[in-house]
């Protein structure tokens, strides 16, 4: 199987490896919001980025490299 590659030198800003226990952290704090919400019987319900700020999260965005090399390029 070939391996595959990016196809434009997008990146995340540090060096962590994935955002996945901060999404799951995020995620926790919305669900616990709404059953909240539901329970006292509001009509308007939490977002998503009411309750978390993508900016903390460990990668903090992502930036553009005009001069990846081929070994940044692979996935």
């Amino acid at each position: 199987m070939a391996r595959s590659y990016r196809h434009t030198p997008i990146f995340g800003i540090t060096t962590s490896k994935s955002e996945k226990q901060d999404k799951r952290l995020a995620n926790r704090w919305l669900r616990r919001a709404v059953r909240l919400q539901v329970q006292r019987g509001l009509d308007v319900l939490s977002l998503l980025r009411e309750v978390s700020n993508a900016w903390c999260f460990d990668k903090d965005g992502r930036a553009y490299n005009p001069r990846a090399s081929a070994k940044d390029m692979r996935k």
